[in-house]
C-alpha cells in the first residue's frame, strides 16, 4: 500500500471509530497500520481522562471490532487488531494530553530551542503551567515543539493525592 493510500485508509479509520469511542467516554488518539507478512496489523491507541483500564481496552476492542466488521474500510486483505492504551513515551500535542498530566513531570523543547524539565500544575486550551524548580512558568502550546512525560520511579506521594503509607 502505498503511503498516500494508506494515509487516507487510516484518517477514514479514525473518522469511523471517533464517535462510537468517544460515545464510550475514550479519545482515539492514534490509528497506525503496519504491514506484517501477508497481513497488516491494526494499532488503535485510547485514553480518557482518569486513565484507561483493562475492562476499558477490552470493551474498545469489540467496539473497534464492531465497526470495522460493519464498514470497508480495511478491504478484503486479513488484518490483526491490536487496541492499546496511549504510551507514556508519546508527546503531549493536544491539550487533553496536558490535561490528563497534571502533577507529572515533563520535559519540553520550545520552538525557540530552549528545555525546561518541570510538573505540570495546571492546563488550559492555550498552554500549560509547569513548576520548575519552585518558580511557576506559563508555557503557551503554540510555543512547544516537543513536550514528552517523564518517568519517574521513586516520585514521592504528593499529599493531595491521596494516603502515604507508613512505614511500621
Amino acid at each position: 500500500m502505498t503511503t498516500g493510500k494508506q494515509d487516507a485508509v487510516r484518517d477514514r479509520i479514525e473518522e469511523e471509530l471517533r464517535d462510537p469511542l468517544l460515545a464510550m467516554g475514550l479519545d482515539v488518539e492514534a490509528v497506525e497500520i503496519t504491514p506484517a507478512g501477508k497481513r497488516r496489523v491494526l494499532r488503535v491507541a485510547v485514553d480518557k481522562d482518569g486513565g484507561v483500564t483493562l475492562d476499558d481496552v477490552a470493551d474498545a476492542t469489540r467496539e473497534v471490532d464492531r465497526v470495522l466488521e460493519a464498514s470497508d474500510v480495511m478491504g478484503e486483505h486479513p488484518y490483526t487488531l491490536e487496541v492499546t492504551s496511549r504510551g507514556v513515551d508519546r508527546p503531549l500535542t493536544l491539550p487533553r494530553h496536558w490535561r490528563r498530566n497534571v502533577t507529572r513531570l515533563v520535559k519540553v523543547t520550545t520552538t525557540a530551542g530552549e528545555t525546561l524539565t518541570g510538573r505540570v500544575t495546571s492546563s488550559d486550551e492555550e498552554g500549560a503551567v509547569l513548576d520548575v524548580t519552585g518558580r511557576e512558568r506559563r508555557v503557551a502550546y503554540a510555543d512547544v515543539a516537543k513536550a514528552l512525560v517523564q518517568v519517574e520511579f521513586n516520585r514521592k506521594a504528593d499529599p493531595d493525592e491521596g494516603p502515604e503509607e507508613e512505614e511500621s
